[in-house]
């Protein structure tokens, strides 16, 4: 049996439909579950990316069945994958992935996959350059993953960057845009309070009141 269809079996053996029924409501029914909560799918799946680590290298073929299979779980494997196996991964890596963020795209696996870009970031300057570029594209979920690919970098966010690209992203209705750029700022702010009050007088008239009200929360 080959490694998909292992995990697949996996799956369908702790799939809980009731549970399934309240995910995928909570998911507003664009996606079907498994009924798998978090905790119990990394359990079911850690022999296999044991495995896998060992391998070192990507089945970029395994992952993209994954991706095209109808249950939200096997996404979300994908990212327990990807974060698994980031040491292997690189910048030549990322149009992947983009193909990963703008398939079945929803906030969900969106707010997973833009940690594994970050964690590339970290890496190669070249990201940044990139993101950029994502945050003029036309697709949201691009553009949200531009906005919180440095969510996690604390003290070694390129505050230069994460102004260019929000300003690219600013005088936008959607609610997912507006909801990244709030989130990204609220983060940085536990770092660097001054430097979000001032980015806020400054962008005021034009960050949607959801962004301020998102970003304000710790100052």
């Amino acid at each position: 049996m080959d490694k998909f269809n292992v995990i697949t079996e996996l799956f369908k053996q702790s799939k809980d439909s009731e549970k399934a029924s309240a995910m995928s409501a909570y998911m507003k029914n664009k996606f079907d579950f498994y009924g798998i909560p978090s905790p119990e799918r990394k359990e079911l799946c850690k022999d296999f990316i044991k495995s896998e680590k060992a391998a070192k290298g990507i089945d970029w073929e395994l992952l993209d069945k994954c991706y095209e299979d109808n249950h939200r779980e096997m996404q979300y494997l994908v990212y327990d994958y990807l974060l698994a196996m980031k040491k292997y991964l690189s910048y030549e890596d990322i149009d992947k992935i983009k193909t990963y963020i703008t398939a079945k795209s929803w906030w969900d696996t969106i707010d997973f996959l833009c940690k594994v870009i970050g964690d590339i970031g970290l890496r190669d300057n070249r990201v940044g350059r990139m993101m950029i570029d994502w945050s003029k594209s036309d697709n949201i979920w691009l553009k949200r993953t531009a906005i919180q690919h440095q969510l996690t970098y604390k003290d070694k966010t390129n505050t230069e960057l994460l102004e260019e690209i929000i300003q690219n992203c600013l005088d936008t209705d959607e609610f997912f845009v507006n909801k990244a750029i709030g989130w990204a700022l609220r983060e940085y702010s536990k770092t660097s309070p001054e430097w979000v009050k001032v980015f806020i007088t400054k962008y005021q008239n034009e960050l949607s009141s959801l962004s301020i009200k998102e970003a304000s929360k710790y100052i």
